[in-house]
């Protein structure tokens, strides 16, 4: 995983707008509708290489595949596991309760969205857990690296993103293992299979984790903090465990509250986590610092320092919201970030979270997402003017 001794280079989260055929058939696929798998593929193929063409025409310098051939950053694994079926449930998160008018409207908007759901028709563990998602990752690095070779040297380096065992035991309600530490071991040891072969292949690995943080206004929010926190070690462990066969310089993990507009004031302060996620045996970690909810948390990195051979990756664009930051809010926000871990060669400039996380539920029009994504890469380069004698371009 490359800093820069020169400029700060740009990154995202990972999901980017699919187009509306491909979610629509993703949308009917969850509802349980038939589908056609193979007009499926060759449409997720195909928006593999429209996502890649405008993250580099964007400017951006660490692309991925957009996640155009999931439907969910994390309910993909429907189609990669054995053990999950049924229906299940999730209890909705705290501010919901908090704001009935706003939890109206958000509900009204979700219902009316032709979507993939994150909390809606979940599956549940109902058998041992293997990863048999080998042809499907097979096709997604197939497509990836077929869009990557149509752009070298246009990029600098390539992620692909696999989700925590602990998001997937949040989302998906254990039936059949003995305890949550079972059954967290077992999504590991599946998973493990997914982090060795995407860096295998030649890409970065992003370890999505909204649990390490999300789960304390989710699943924990009626439960005493020192029980999140136990679980955030819990499942930093799991992680750790199934990265030990991959450099840590491979890795970066990308914590969040949730990617969702709403008042955010029952979230987990970052001084809650950051010493137990700064655990994580990972080469960066990649925090959301643009949103009004976090943004001050920036400073905690100087009490709390990553190690001397980690990168922070920083949020410093907001995928809820269609206002285009300005590129000087950029440079500002990634100057402040440069101050807090000391050093601007171990800084990254990115977005918060993703922009459609869950096919079609993303709130980002595409036009603004591109727009976006400029900006990100116009501000990165002044705030590089600003903090290296000899910036390149």
């Amino acid at each position: 995983m490359l800093g820069s001794a020169t400029r700060i280079l740009t990154s995202h989260a990972g999901s980017l707008p699919r187009p509306a055929h491909l979610t629509a058939r993703y949308a009917a696929r969850a509802r349980g509708e038939p589908t056609d798998a193979t007009e499926i593929a060759r449409l997720g193929a195909a928006a593999v290489r429209r996502a890649v063409a405008e993250q580099i025409a964007a400017g951006v310098d660490v692309i991925n595949n957009g996640e155009q051939q999931r439907d969910s950053f994390v309910l993909y694994l429907r189609q990669r596991l054995t053990g999950l079926g049924g229906v299940g449930t999730r209890l909705p998160v705290a501010e919901l309760a908090a704001y009935p008018k706003f939890a109206a409207a958000w509900r009204g908007d979700v219902d009316r969205r032709e979507a993939v759901s994150n909390r809606e028709r979940l599956p549940k563990c109902i058998g041992a857990l293997t990863y048999l998602g080998q042809p499907e990752l097979t096709a997604e690095v197939g497509a990836f690296t077929a869009a990557l070779a149509d752009n070298a040297g246009r990029y600098v380096e390539s992620f692909l993103t696999a989700p925590s065992p602990g998001i997937l035991a949040a989302i998906v309600r254990n039936e059949h293992y003995a305890s949550l530490a079972d059954y967290l071991a077992a999504i590991g040891a599946a998973l493990q299979v997914e982090y060795e072969a995407i860096v295998a292949a030649g890409f970065l690995l992003q370890i999505d984790a909204p649990d390490l943080a999300l789960e304390r206004h989710g699943s924990f929010q009626h439960r005493p903090l020192r029980e999140f926190q136990a679980f955030v070690e819990l499942v930093i462990a799991t992680i750790n465990r199934a990265l030990r066969n991959i450099p840590r310089d491979k890795v970066r993990l990308h914590v969040c509250w949730g990617n969702y507009e709403s008042p955010h004031d029952c979230d987990v302060p970052l001084a809650d986590i950051l010493p137990l996620i700064g655990r994580a045996n990972v080469g960066a970690l990649y925090l959301p610092f643009a949103n009004p909810r976090h943004a001050h948390e920036i400073h905690l990195l100087r009490a709390s320092p990553l190690a001397e051979d980690q990168l922070l990756i920083a949020g410093v664009i907001d995928p809820l919201t269609n206002f285009v930051e300005h590129p000087l809010t950029v440079a500002d926000r990634l100057e402040r970030a440069a101050a807090a871990i000391g050093d601007p060669r171990r800084l990254v400039a990115a977005t918060d979270c993703g922009f459609d996380t869950s096919a079609g539920m993303g709130r980002v029009t595409e036009d603004v997402v591109w727009a976006k994504l400029r900006a990100l890469s116009e501000g990165a380069k002044i705030a590089s003017r600003r903090l290296f004698a000899n910036p390149s371009s």
